[in-house]
């Protein structure tokens, strides 16, 4: 079976669901572009410290692709406790730091972890520009950074209403060009899973990015979050996120999935505690009329944790992957 052309952007978490099962399908060709704001953790202390870009989403993204995951995880996310230095960081983020050192280049010390582990796909990041992300609020006040924006402090916050990027070291973030041609060549673009202003967006707002996206040829989906999150997307109903992804890629979506299931009552409960909700679509709301919203049971809680379910996820996406080539095969 011919393999469909799939490029997926976004980061963190969301990614990793999203490309395991994709892995596993067998169905797709895989280009994974990632976004490169992370500042949290050991990521960002290896960014202060040696100046390199944040190796923490793309080593998600290795570890996804990988048919020895389960394996290369529990190494590669092993934190070291003893040496003081190192104390705190994990082994794959250390490895990847040290091969781009090495070779004098970060995508090519991504390709060297991705070739070690046998990684079925390409993972590109968005840009090798070293940059901070930035989110204005309602209110005219900013945050400076990802894992500050990603982490409110208090109980009350103003809602985003922009994130741009702050370049260090030139007047602008330049795209990678492998990503655009990427996007170019895609038959499936898959926006998503993922926080909305810290993993999605920061990939769009690449000059470059929203434009080729614009011009592709390929149908562009969007995976909505099952939960909301506070301090980026708090009360927000499934349309909201389509609104800000729409806005900022200035083109409809070509579908929307979304999980349709729900969590058990007390599951649902925990998560208010943490002032996240399910995100639900109103089918009374006419908005919706002439959009194409793809639901399924796409829900995992395993260890009390609302996540995709990653066969689920991959099982839809070849679903419509075979919609699409029915229509090529009928149109041509």
């Amino acid at each position: 079976m011919k393999k469909t052309q799939t490029v997926t952007i976004g980061g963190g978490s969301g990614q990793f669901v999203l490309l395991s099962g994709l892995r596993v399908s067998g169905r797709f060709a895989i280009t994974s572009v990632v976004s490169m704001v992370d500042s949290g953790g050991s990521t960002g202390r290896l960014r202060g410290e040696y100046g390199i870009l944040p190796p923490g989403d793309l080593l998600k993204c290795i570890l996804a692709l990988s048919p020895h995951q389960e394996i290369a995880r529990y190494f590669l996310l092993k934190r070291f406790r003893e040496d003081r230095r190192l104390r705190g960081h994990n082994a794959g983020n250390m490895l990847l730091t040290m091969l781009s050192r090495y070779t004098g280049s970060f995508t090519s010390g991504v390709q060297a972890l991705a070739e070690i582990l046998d990684v079925k796909g390409r993972i590109l990041p968005v840009t090798t520009d070293k940059a901070t992300l930035v989110a204005e609020l309602t209110d005219g006040s900013r945050i400076y950074g990802e894992q500050a924006i990603d982490m409110p402090r208090g109980t009350q916050r103003e809602k985003i209403r922009d994130v741009y990027l702050v370049p260090h070291h030139s007047d602008q973030v330049r795209v990678y060009p492998l990503v655009i041609k990427a996007i170019k060549a895609a038959e499936l673009i898959i926006l998503g899973p993922g926080d909305l202003f810290t993993s999605i967006l920061p990939n769009l707002i690449v000059p470059g990015v929203t434009e080729a996206l614009r011009s592709a040829t390929a149908p562009i989906f969007f995976v909505i979050n099952v939960m909301t999150k506070y301090g980026e997307t708090h009360r927000f109903k499934a349309r909201d996120f389509v609104i800000e992804l729409e806005t900022v890629l200035q083109r409809r979506l070509d579908g929307i999935i979304i999980n349709s299931a729900k969590p058990n009552a007390s599951l649902l409960k925990a998560y208010r505690e943490q002032k996240a909700d399910l995100v639900v679509v109103d089918t009374s709301d006419d908005w919706w009329a002439d959009r194409r919203l793809v639901a399924a049971d796409l829900l995992d809680t395993t260890g009390g944790v609302v996540r995709h379910d990653s066969r689920k996820l991959a099982a839809l996406i070849e679903g419509i992957a075979e919609d699409l080539t029915r229509r090529d095969g009928k149109a041509s």
